[in-house]
């Protein structure tokens, strides 16, 4: 292609709090349309709205997981348009004075393509905090409003433009979730439009400084669409260029089961909203100790927690990446880790056990019956031959569903590991008997039979016999 591709991000984050930005409403996702609201978020007149404190700190620490300068002095403003979705007309968010300013993110590893993506850094703009409107819904020649919604602190984070194809815009949106998530300031849930984005995007060619003509893409609710709608929209473009062609700014849709993008309205420019600062709201000043208190609340970043890991419990990258992908798992092995004298195979048992149990079950790590220290009681079983790998992983299921320590359920259905060589002796004697074919076979130099008859040795033993002993007294007897 002769183009290169300029992009930029606004990604609208909610924030976790226990109620809405400007009232005392509950922010939960779930309940029945329309029964968590309040005077306040339905725009009544005379009503006045009142700042969430853990909202601005949030704000702020985003701000500050993301090297942004923090204002000392911010404020909010009325953004005006008229849409079903925004019950007083106008949005209380920011214009001017965002709380946060001129900060950056650290992408890399791989885009959505699976191609390894570049590390660098990707500016951002400014970090401000309004409330979300109302949610829509569409079908069977209906249309409806859901006011739950409407007043949620939401975070709109604005990058520069400087991602420059569409695996870079998915490495930025992953690494902002991680962030968001390990700073516990949302859930990041899409399905729950808790992370929704949009995207900037214009063409130009190679060499040249300008940028080309924005155009805007909407409301874009996942990493994958969003992925797929850059690399259309950029084909789009292109397309339209290499035709003889010109394009203007507009705001477009994304329709994901056709897999294209379609024309709303051409773009607004600022003085279309007429924003105004809120005369209802006070401006909000930011002391350093303000600043320095939330400062010293920060996590463990996913970087220096995947450096400390490698470190300290002898990691690959690969694991040190996947568990650190999210925090809770981040924080979960962490803890097993430390409580056990086998870290790599505690990784290996979160790995390839717990999280495809807790994707099967689609239930969160935070929920999870088998706690950290649990899991590192299973490992020291394993470690000392107690139980073998196979009971092991029954072990575990039993753990996964019901709970309890594997040590007491290994007693309880006397489940340990034979050890003892004449026990094993015993069953490998009869192992042989009932095999003669087989025995045969490996004495004539089928060495490979050697395995089918380890397996009668673990049948008749239903699994409890040392493999390594078993293998070991096959080949004496044999």
């Amino acid at each position: 292609m002769k183009y290169e591709a300029v992009i930029g991000l606004e990604v609208h984050v909610q924030v976790r709090t226990k109620s809405k930005m400007f009232c005392s409403c509950p922010n939960r996702y779930g309940a029945e349309p329309n029964t968590l609201v309040c005077p306040v978020c339905m725009g009544y007149p005379g009503t006045l709205p009142v700042p969430n404190h853990e909202a601005i700190r949030k704000a702020v620490k985003a701000g500050l997981l993301t090297e942004c300068t923090i204002a000392g002095f911010s404020k909010f403003d009325r953004k005006s348009y008229f849409y079903p979705d925004l019950v007083k007309n106008y949005q209380i968010s920011q214009y001017d004075l965002p709380f946060c300013v001129k900060g950056r993110l650290a992408i890399g590893g791989k885009g959505f393509s699976g191609e390894p993506v570049a590390d660098k850094f990707v500016g951002i703009t400014r970090i401000h905090l309004e409330e979300d409107p109302a949610k829509l819904s569409h079908g069977g020649g209906a249309s409806g409003a859901d006011y739950n919604r409407s007043g949620v602190p939401l975070l709109e984070v604005v990058s520069e433009p400087d991602m420059r194809s569409a695996d870079e815009a998915y490495a930025y949106l992953c690494a902002l979730k991680e962030i968001m998530r390990y700073g516990d300031i949302s859930d990041c849930d899409m399905e729950k439009g808790q992370m929704r984005c949009d995207v900037n995007i214009s063409l130009r060619p190679f060499g040249q400084k300008e940028f080309g003509t924005k155009i805007e893409l909407k409301n874009l609710n996942s990493f994958r669409a969003a992925h797929r709608a850059v690399e259309y929209e950029t084909w789009r473009q292109a397309d339209i260029l290499d035709k003889g062609g010109s394009l203007r700014q507009e705001t477009r849709g994304w329709n994901d089961e056709n897999g294209e993008s379609y024309l709303m309205r051409t773009k607004e420019q600022a003085h279309d909203y007429r924003y105004f600062p809120d005369p209802d709201l006070l401006p909000v000043t930011l002391a350093e100790a303000d600043v320095e208190d939330i400062r010293a609340s920060l996590p463990e970043l996913p970087a220096a927690k995947r450096e400390r890991f490698l470190r300290e419990y002898g990691l690959t990258e690969y694991d040190a990446g996947v568990l650190t992908s999210d925090r809770f798992i981040a924080d979960y092995f962490d803890a097993a880790a430390r409580a056990s004298s086998s870290p790599k195979l505690v990784a290996n048992w979160v790995i390839s056990e717990l999280l495809w149990e807790l994707g099967n079950a689609k239930t969160d790590i935070r929920d999870c019956r088998i706690s950290p220290a649990d899991l590192a009681g299973l490992v020291e079983l394993i470690d000392k031959a107690v139980i073998n790998g196979k009971i092991a992983k029954e072990v575990f299921s039993e753990m996964f569903a019901k709970g309890g320590a594997a040590k007491a359920i290994v007693e309880a259905r006397g489940l340990a590991q034979v050890s003892d060589s004449g026990a094993i002796a015993s069953v490998v004697t009869e192992a042989i008997k009932a095999n003669p074919a087989q025995v045969e076979q490996y004495r004539a130099g089928n060495a490979k039979v050697l395995q089918f008859l380890v397996g009668q040795v673990m049948k008749l033993s239903r699994g409890k016999a040392n493999p390594q002993l078993a293998i070991a007294e096959l080949k004496k007897q044999l």
